[in-house]
């Protein structure tokens, strides 16, 4: 397993050095997720320009920035430094967590969903998710108490032989753990599109799925190439008198552009939590559609759910 440090090489993109066995590389951002269609650079760009970029691009956004601390092997650590410059110790809670933090490999295997610990100085610490070799993309999302929900993203590079996998082909439904979960719907760019997910198993839909994360499923869309980060989550919250533990999770989400997304969801039933993944592809976006995190045509949102930054589902 990489050492954390050399999680952290890529952070400011302009590290080169190897650390443990690992070596990170953060890439320049794909300018195709400016939401008003038009390029977008980064480098000497409006600060305006890199608002409208998707989550998870950036390693630094609005003067908070992933910073990394020296761990074992088996633990990857960091912290969240603030405009401020020292490291962030408050947080809010976000779907019962103060950090949810998201890795995965760059061909989209591999997804990982853990939740570190937060020490009194502002460390986060959690048991490595990096499963074996590859270029590893890691995801922090949070929300600083008193700032706005960010989610910050490196690359891990995890030495040793690997064989790339294949986008899998789009399909709408998958099994895992022996469950069939299937997807109705597809995300268009630049409409809020309903996607939902039945689950049964066995032949039976499955009615009685347990709260996870303050609902009954989380849904992490990611685009293929960049990697850009989409972050939503159920129409509807456990207890709020209409929303039932299943079959059908509904989720309200929307997409930067046209492309290949791969989809995980993960929800909880029999005390465990198991993850469905699905590949979708995105055609263009409609004519008369407003620009990407504008308000969209379509159904609202309902509860406690926000679709309209993308990158984030939620407030």
């Amino acid at each position: 397993m990489t050492r954390l440090a050399a999680f952290a090489v890529g952070l400011a993109a302009v590290f080169t050095t190897t650390y443990g066995i690992g070596r990170v590389v953060d890439r320049s951002p794909v300018v195709e997720g400016r939401h008003d269609g038009a390029a977008t650079h980064p480098a000497g760009g409006s600060d305006e320009a890199v608002d409208r970029l998707p989550g998870g691009l950036l390693v630094s956004d609005r003067g908070y920035t992933l910073d990394p601390v020296d761990a074992p092997a088996e633990e990857l650590a960091f912290r969240i430094t603030g405009p401020d410059g020292h490291p962030v110790t408050r947080y809010d809670v976000a779907h019962d967590k103060q950090m949810h933090l998201i890795v995965v490999r760059r061909d989209l295997s591999g997804f990982r969903h853990v939740h570190p610990d937060l020490a009194p100085d502002g460390t986060w610490r959690v048991d490595t998710p990096l499963a074996g070799p590859g270029q590893w993309r890691a995801f922090a999302d949070f929300t600083p108490t008193g700032g706005e929900p960010l989610t910050l993203g490196v690359d891990v590079t995890v030495p040793g032989e690997l064989t790339e996998r294949p986008l899998p082909a789009p399909a709408t439904s998958t099994t895992v753990d022996g469950y069939t979960v299937t997807l109705t719907g597809a995300p268009q760019p630049g409409r809020t599109s309903p996607l939902t997910l039945t689950i049964s198993r066995n032949g039976q839909p499955v009615t009685d799925l347990e709260p996870y994360l303050g609902a009954y499923g989380h849904l992490v869309a990611l685009r293929r190439g960049d990697l850009a980060y989409l972050h939503v989550h159920p129409d509807g919250t456990p207890g709020d008198g209409r929303t039932r533990p299943g079959p059908a999770v509904t989720f309200l989400a929307e997409v930067p552009s046209a492309g290949s997304y791969r989809l995980y969801l993960d929800f909880r039933h029999g005390g465990a939590v198991h993850t469905a993944e699905f590949t979708v592809s995105t055609g263009t976006p409609p004519a008369d559609a407003p620009p990407t995190g504008s308000n969209p045509s379509g159904p609202a949102p309902t509860g406690d759910a926000d679709h309209g930054t993308p990158g984030h589902g939620h407030n």
